[in-house]
């Protein structure tokens, strides 16, 4: 039983590391690619930072709170979670393709 639980804690260390180092890398590459700066005020008070990345493809979302009692938003975090576990910091990285958050979040606006 403790063996597992050491492993267990490992892998979620591991996930976090690789999960952040991936974070970075999409940051960095992100500003490089679109030859561009964050400006500051970007993200409004209410808002928050989700970078979504599948197949190569990545895109940066400022998405509203509200979105957070969304079932669909809340199936994308599952999904973050079971990849990256709980300790991203930062801007939230999900496993899905740009479209899928972009579909989501413009049922919701309807």
């Amino acid at each position: 039983m403790m063996v597992w639980s050491f492993f267990g804690k490992i892998h979620d260390g591991i996930s976090v590391f690789f999960a952040q180092r991936k974070l970075e890398a999409l940051s960095s590459s992100f500003n490089e690619d679109r030859g561009m700066e964050v400006p500051e005020g970007d993200v409004m008070e209410g808002h928050f930072v989700v970078f979504a990345n599948k197949d190569q493809l990545t895109k940066r979302f400022v998405v509203d709170l509200h979105y957070l009692s969304d079932p669909a938003f809340l199936g994308l975090l599952e999904r973050a979670k079971e990849e990256y576990g709980f300790k991203q910091k930062g801007a939230l990285l999900i496993p899905c393709h740009p479209q899928e958050l972009e579909n989501i979040l413009a049922r919701r606006k309807t």
